[in-house]
């Protein structure tokens, strides 16, 4: 079974007059929030708004930044919320919130949403 990518839009959702940046994103089934790189959420300007700890994949807690409010665009259906903010340079990860808000569903045998 091979990765799910999918192209996602983001936008600054409190200031529109910032152009929008897009990115290719690794569909995570087992991540909860989306996680976006750390140079992704400079360039847009979006505000840390909370820490949160979370789990990650290799069974380690660590304590990471929330950003938001951000506009995340994927296809024709849009979302407004906030994300984890990860490395400098790391994977975009569309988690369990984004599937479920934009109601996408994962197709593993063709690789598509």
């Amino acid at each position: 079974m091979g990765e799910v990518r999918t192209t996602l839009l983001l936008a600054n959702t409190l200031d529109a007059s910032k152009p929008g940046l897009e990115l290719d994103g690794l569909v995570d089934t087992g991540a909860v929030m989306p996680m976006l790189p750390r140079d992704v959420i400079d360039k847009l300007e979006i505000p840390i708004i909370d820490k949160a700890i979370v789990t990650l994949a290799n069974e380690k807690s660590e304590e990471m930044d929330v950003a938001g409010p951000i506009t995340m665009t994927i296809g024709d259906r849009k979302m407004f919320g906030s994300c984890l903010v990860g490395a400098v340079k790391s994977e975009s990860l569309i988690g369990q919130i984004v599937l479920e808000s934009l109601d996408l569903i994962v197709d593993c045998v063709c690789g598509a949403l």
